[in-house]
């Protein structure tokens, strides 16, 4: 049946309405793209759809590719969006979701495995709802702000050993553990009797397994600097409290992988309850306790299976391994056993009853980032130089005192002690000139990128400040000489995040910011500054600081992004004494916070 053609007057109104609809719609989408193409709108709307998009784990990579370039051109005008509400305590390399998939044998599920930056959204980590401005030391030793990590989990199962409790605003640290309900000062005070606790002997120590290291905390007004470190585990953030209470402590979990530290670092390995099962695997894990413990220095291990209900056959096998690797029993308190490391190269006889022998001379046993456990003794006559506990200074004279590791280096006794000159003089600079908050109480966790012999630290030594010192993996080890004078850090890429949780410094320091993206040798980028500019973002807290001294071509660029990640930022001349064509850029992260989360 064929339609009937009507003129205009004799359309009916659905058809007249009809037509109006569709020519509108038309006029509409002109108008729309008009917008769209020739106006700043068009800019924005395109730049939140990217950023959108950039939210996903399922981002395309060649999106977050783009967005990356225009935020180092400075043509990215927007900040650089937040992340959702529940990324607050995210830590990308030990995400249980995505590590939930792996395989639980020596527990690798729980080291660090970190998705490819393509993989990660590109945001700012939030703070909590109510976030406040941290504690400052010494007090948070004691309290910190329950807003700040409202994680209940620790304190109702552990309370009632000392932990911590809920009151009020707070959470409160009584200073307890499970092997020490009674305080960390009584036990300490125990372990001063069989080990040189107070007079300079020891200075580096490793608590394996911490909790919320109290043992550490304490260990700190007997001039001992700690690292503690433990898993991100059931109990939920125990290592983020370490850090909010102002205690040196990152995340750590001993699988698969030695632990990011060189040979014969610690002159204390300490183990409360810490459920590492020293003898299991032919004794791999005791091996890398001694490994990392210093020749002359001592190994404490409280609760099991020192003298352990049902742990009979564990006690003796961790009392054989240790004879066979010639360890001295200074003493059985309780379930608290204390040994002493001998000095020179282990006794191992070329039989014994766990199969221990010494690695091979070709070995070096301070290879650590991303090293799988090796199943053999270190050889202490494989590193070259003085270094057991009592045959180098005390402290605090090591600190100043060129250590015998530093010969390693090419003039490394020259390098040495002008590498601290120049950085006395610079801290000095900083302090005066930059209006930096370093020496105050406002700055308690300190990190140094890209620490080299650790001169940035040593010039503190005089703030109530601790220093995670970080060597590159991409760059000579010096971290040897780090902890030989009396200091700790680890060895990080800086192209993966690092394991820590979200505001864990007050300041942030780093020289040669470029340096750390480069391939050793070349000129190519192993990754982008901003990629590394959020991470320091994650790890910055809210009003903290980042010093980075760089050519002035990087600090440009720095300056940039420093916009982009919502950072307030004043570029700075260099020193008057110093040499070459660097500058200094001073940048404070701001506090903001959610639009549902505002204070």
């Amino acid at each position: 049946m064929g339609h009937l053609n009507l003129p205009a007057s004799k359309r009916s109104p659905r058809q007249w309405r009809l037509l109006d609809l569709v020519s509108a719609a038309f006029f509409g989408i002109v108008i729309v793209f008009f917008l769209l193409v020739f106006t700043p709108l068009g800019d924005s709307l395109a730049a939140s759809g990217r950023q959108a998009l950039l939210l996903s784990k399922n981002a395309d990579p060649r999106q977050r590719h783009r967005l990356v370039a225009l935020v180092e051109l400075g043509q990215h005008q927007q900040p650089i969006e937040a992340c959702p509400v529940d990324a607050v305590d995210h830590m990308p390399c030990e995400d249980p979701r995505r590590n939930s998939q792996l395989s639980r044998e020596m527990n690798f599920y729980r080291e660090r495995h970190c998705p490819l930056p393509e993989e990660t959204p590109l945001c700012l980590i939030p703070p909590p709802n109510g976030y406040k401005i941290p504690v400052q030391w010494p007090d948070s030793l004691h309290k910190i702000w329950h807003s700040n990590m409202p994680h209940n989990k620790i304190a109702d199962r552990k309370g009632h050993q000392g932990w911590m409790k809920l009151e009020g605003p707070h959470f409160i640290f009584p200073g307890g553990g499970t092997m020490f309900p009674d305080g960390a000062v009584q036990y300490i005070e125990k372990l001063g009797q069989y080990i040189p606790i107070s007079d300079g002997v020891l200075r580096t120590a490793l608590d394996m397994g911490c909790g919320v290291a109290s043992f550490g905390g304490y260990l700190l007004s007997k001039d001992i600097l700690a690292m503690s470190f433990a898993p991100r585990d059931s109990h939920k953030s125990q290592i983020q409290f370490a850090l909010e209470r102002g205690i040196p402590a990152f995340v750590a979990m001993l699988g698969t992988r030695r632990l990011p530290f060189p040979a014969f670092s610690f002159d204390l390995v300490h183990c409360s309850r810490c459920l590492i099962p020293f003898t299991a695997y032919n004794a791999t894990y005791f091996l890398e306790v001694d490994r990392l413990l210093r020749p002359g220095g001592y190994l404490v291990i409280s609760g099991p299976p020192v003298q352990w209900t049902n742990q009979d056959k564990e006690w003796a096998d961790l009392q054989g391994v240790a004879r066979a690797s010639c360890y001295e029993l200074i003493a059985v308190d309780g379930n608290t056993a204390v040994w002493k490391k001998p000095a020179g190269d282990s006794c191992l006889p070329n039989q014994n009853e766990f199969g221990l022998e010494l690695c091979d001379e070709s070995d070096d046993p301070s290879d650590a980032w991303y090293y799988n456990l090796k199943k053999c003794m270190s050889r202490t006559s494989s590193v070259k130089g003085e270094y057991a506990v009592g045959m180098i200074p005390k402290w605090p004279e090591r600190l100043i005192k060129a250590p015998a590791r530093a010969t390693l280096m090419r003039n490394g006794i020259d390098v040495f002690e002008a590498d601290t000159r120049r950085w006395a003089r610079r801290v000095a600079y900083y302090k005066n000139s930059l209006n930096l908050k370093l020496g105050t109480p406002a700055v308690r966790n300190v990190m140094d990128m890209n620490a080299f012999f650790g001169g940035f630290a040593a010039a503190l030594k005089s703030d109530a400040v601790w220093v995670m010192n970080v060597v590159p993996a991409r760059k000579p080890s010096t971290l040897s000489v780090i902890f030989d004078r009396g200091l700790i850090g680890v060895y990080h890429d800086w192209c993966e995040p690092f394991s820590t949780y979200p505001r864990s410094y007050d300041f942030i320091h780093v020289t040669g910011i470029e340096s750390l993206i480069k391939h050793p040798g070349s000129t190519k980028n192993s990754c982008n500054l901003v990629d590394l500019m959020v991470e320091m973002d994650r790890m910055l807290r809210p009003e903290g600081t980042v010093l980075v001294r760089d050519s002035p071509e990087v600090i440009e660029k720095v300056a940039r992004i420093a916009h982009a990640v919502r950072w307030t930022a004043s570029i700075h001349e260099k020193e008057p004494e110093s040499q070459g064509r660097e500058k200094i850029l001073v940048a404070t992260k701001t506090f903001w916070t959610l639009p549902s989360a505002s204070n």
